[in-house]
């Protein structure tokens, strides 16, 4: 395959070097797959917490610690030394590696005897998906033109939504289906609660995954920049490259950080909608998986649609752009949905606060990528996770939970869940203004 050509003005040509179109969208679908059951892993954890908590009498402590620092630590700070391997690594084998562990460790998780059988399944569900999008991103920028990359990389993050919708459908069937079968014999493993079922269920298909992504071939690593030129660079290098630039990468965290505070925070709405309305879990659950479902894979696929014809029509910053278009329309809508005197208002708000976190979320992998070198890609991403992950996982429930400990009421959730995103977002959303200038001076300098 060619390998490219020096220009006059010493970048390197990546012509002939990306794979066909057809190989590289079936790469992004597999991928997305992978993310889907990723998140279904992660996130059927969190709707399943009133059963296991029964089941292994746990305080609301323990359950913090298994919600947060069991996967986010280890999910998040995994991230940097799994994208250092992957600037050097066969990508397709390092994910494949990723999908097994967490696979298994979410099966592992419905064995669970006592607590700490469950923190370290949770903590070995983390190390496994630190794997997968750090790598992924290193892999969907090898395979298309910065012009195309919104539309791959935004199908990727539809699995967000896609992952959170399917789990909570799931979620609510169990809940529902828990009360009229109290246990499941199983041959060989023996008797099970409904919620230890589903986390084995859910858990095996991946380990299918897991083999396909063996037999899999990675595209070549692209070299678009002078700074390509170079071998992969150590973690010092990448941090002090990332620093020297902070205003164009740290407007890209901030806002995405601060969405994902808000995200995490809303963790906590089903408990909002039950102390405030008198919903039950399975009709929250349910009612919002069919607007996750039915929104979000929909408006981020528009987001990098967009994103792509506006980068096309001469817009280089578009990716950044629509982040703040994103940014503008989730801050108040999260602010306000809990505010609503009545909870069809309130949906009607959390639905607009979707389309914001889909389009923000959408295309802010591809703002980082398009001023990012290839020699370091996946440690920048992995960076990026890292931040934006410790930021959401420990800010976002934490703080609800502090706020309507110590100042607003315990029957006053709602009010806790509002200020998040105000103490949050405003702040975020406005260095995003700020931090725009220097994201486009940066733009031009690695593409010219």
């Amino acid at each position: 395959m060619d390998t490219g050509a020096v220009s006059e003005t010493g970048k390197i040509s990546s012509e002939n070097q990306y794979p066909s179109s057809r190989y590289a969208w079936f790469m992004v679908i597999m991928l997305t797959l992978a993310y889907i059951l990723s998140f279904v892993d992660r996130y059927i954890f969190g709707l399943l917490v009133e059963p296991i908590k029964a089941d292994f009498n746990l305080t609301d402590t323990q359950i913090g610690l298994l919600m947060g620092p069991a996967f986010g630590v280890v999910y998040a700070t995994m991230g940097l030394p799994i994208g250092w391997l992957a600037d050097r690594k066969r990508r397709t084998l390092i994910v494949a590696a990723g999908i097994a562990l967490w696979s298994a460790a979410t099966a592992a998780t419905g064995l669970a005897k006592t607590f700490s059988h469950i923190f370290a399944a949770r903590m070995s569900v983390g190390v496994g998906e630190a794997a997968l999008s750090p790598v992924a991103m290193s892999i969907i920028s090898d395979s298309f033109e910065p012009k195309s990359r919104g539309k791959p990389i935004a199908f990727y993050t539809a699995a967000l939504t896609l992952g959170a919708g399917i789990a909570s459908l799931v979620a609510a069937g169990v809940l529902t289906w828990a009360k009229t079968v109290p246990q499941i014999e199983l041959p060989i493993i023996g008797v099970l609660a409904p919620w230890q079922f589903i986390f084995i269920i859910v858990g095996l298909p991946g380990l299918i995954l897991a083999i396909i992504f063996t037999l899999l071939r990675e595209p070549v690593r692209i070299k678009e920049t002078d700074e390509d030129v170079a071998p992969a660079l150590g973690l010092r290098d990448m941090l002090r490259y990332v620093f020297q630039r902070f205003g164009a990468y740290f407007g890209i965290i901030a806002m995405v950080g601060s969405m994902l505070v808000v995200v995490y925070s809303q963790g906590w709405m089903a408990a909002t909608f039950e102390r405030t309305w008198g919903w039950s879990a399975e009709k929250y659950v349910f009612v919002n998986a069919i607007i996750m479902l039915s929104l979000g894979p929909l408006t981020v696929n528009f987001a990098g649609w967009l994103s792509d014809w506006l980068y096309q029509k001469g817009r280089r910053d578009a990716p950044y752009l629509i982040m703040l278009v994103g940014m503008c329309i989730l801050v108040p809508s999260a602010i306000a949905a809990t505010l609503m005197p009545s909870p069809t208002l309130a949906f009607v708000f959390l639905a607009i606060n979707l389309v914001g976190i889909a389009l923000a979320s959408a295309v802010g992998p591809t703002a980082l990528l398009n001023i990012t070198p290839s020699n370091i890609r996946a440690q920048v991403t992995a960076l990026y996770y890292m931040i934006i992950s410790l930021l959401g996982l420990m800010l976002g429930p934490l703080a609800v939970s502090l706020l309507s400990d110590y100042v607003f009421g315990n029957e006053n959730l709602r009010f806790a869940v509002s200020t998040v995103p105000l103490i949050f977002g405003v702040p975020a959303l406005l260095f995003g203004f700020y931090a725009r200038g220097a994201y486009v001076c940066e733009l031009n300098k690695i593409q010219g």
